[in-house]
């Protein structure tokens, strides 16, 4: 599984719960009994979803400009 910081999990788990909410359909199989056992609480199905690796949310991190890398690359040689 892929490292994400504390605030990119934040918004994965606080968009998916939202989701979920809202009608969305759970992405993990849980019995009846499980979901009276965390309360139907969307947050923690969004944290199970998110322990499996199956939330369908995505993270987009800026990467460092082309023409740095280059540089680098000229100055290495």
């Amino acid at each position: 599984m892929e490292e994400y910081t504390k605030y990119e999990k934040a918004r994965m788990l606080g968009s998916r719960s939202l989701q979920l909410a809202m009608g969305a359909p759970f992405l993990v199989k849980l019995s009846e009994e499980q979901l009276e056992e965390i309360g139907y609480d969307p947050l923690e199905i969004a944290k199970l979803e998110f322990e499996k690796g199956v939330v369908p949310i995505t993270v987009k991190r800026p990467m460092p400009k082309a023409e740095g890398v280059e540089r680098e690359a000229k100055e290495a040689s």
